[in-house]
């Protein structure tokens, strides 16, 4: 089965990357798989306090995953799997790529300030020429009901 991989993080624009990512692989029988990654300068602390901040960050990641993870099932049928990985992004996303042959197609949310699309658009698209799969990029500020045309 082919999965779409999409990155789980705090931005706005990640909405319409799970949105394209749950909606196409119900449209075309695949999966998704939602990466979330820790970065590493969170734990650099004493050891007991670093693993606690561990935990919670694991906790907050479950949490927000549970709310798409809800809606791609009741929605879009669609049972998505969580990955949490620690280390930076896109090493981490690119890791993953390798690691798991069914992904097919990673999904990024394109921001829509004038500082850019986002630090992983920028680093993933500089890099597209050589990835292992192709990028699909979502722009941030496309309507629901845009997302649902399209795909």
């Amino acid at each position: 089965m082919r999965k779409f991989l999409v990155v789980l993080d705090d931005s706005r624009e990640c909405l319409n990357a799970m949105r394209f990512a749950a909606m196409r692989a119900a449209h075309t029988g695949g999966g998704v798989t939602i990466l979330s990654i820790i970065p590493p300068d969170e734990f650099n602390h004493w050891i007991g306090v670093g693993e606690v901040m561990r935990e919670e960050a694991r906790e907050r990641i479950e949490v927000h995953y549970e709310v798409f993870a809800k809606w791609m099932r009741d929605r879009q049928n669609v049972d998505p799997e969580l990955v949490i990985r620690e280390g930076d992004a896109v090493p981490e996303i690119l890791a993953q790529i390798t690691e798991d042959p069914e992904i097919g197609v990673l999904v990024l949310g394109a921001g829509t300030e004038r500082k850019g699309p986002g630090p992983l658009v920028s680093q993933l698209t500089k890099s597209s020429g050589s990835l292992p799969v192709p990028v699909t990029i979502v722009p941030g500020d496309l309507s629901k009901e845009k997302l649902e045309e399209i795909t």
